[in-house]
């Protein structure tokens, strides 16, 4: 991926994407300032640069059944790289975690996992999670709410 320099109105599209990536082209040239076919074609070249990776629709899991979210922190026996792999596309098969992070510290992975309810978290524990490769240990937290969820980054005009 060849990285451009981003100018102040490249910034502005990012930053009306994230927020709202449904937006119309010509709605959003107007608030960036241009017309909508350079518009178009910024978009096009933020995408193609790997500044825009996808587009999303944020969902409300518990109007879809899933009341539940856990963040569980896991513990490998090992830390070799073979070990880190398989972990790694055990729970890339698992429609029940929704994200997963390699990190430093004394556990290795934070991993989110959504649930219809505390019993279906525990079977997805014991008949998934404990029986990923290398797991040593599992802690888990259950959300009690979220009070703040914003995607991307912060991006500063």
């Amino acid at each position: 991926m060849r990285v451009q320099k981003l100018d102040k109105i490249d910034r502005k599209i990012l930053r009306h994407l994230q927020e709202e990536g449904r937006m119309s082209n010509v709605d959003l040239a107007k608030n960036v300032g241009i017309s909508a076919p350079p518009c178009l074609r910024r978009v096009r070249g933020l995408e193609d640069e790997g500044y825009i990776t996808s587009y999303h629709a944020k969902l409300n899991p518990a109007a879809l059944g899933f009341g539940i979210i856990v963040f569980a922190q896991v513990k490998l026996g090992s830390n070799a790289e073979s070990e880190l792999k398989k972990f790694e596309k055990h729970i890339a098969n698992l429609p029940m975690v929704r994200e997963c992070y390699l990190v430093s510290g004394d556990m290795d992975y934070v991993i989110k996992i959504v649930a219809k309810d505390w019993d279906s978290y525990q079977k997805f524990l014991t008949t998934e999670l404990t029986a990923a490769p290398a797991v040593s240990s599992i802690k888990s937290s259950l959300c009690v709410r979220a009070t703040k969820e914003e995607p991307g980054v912060p991006i500063e005009d």
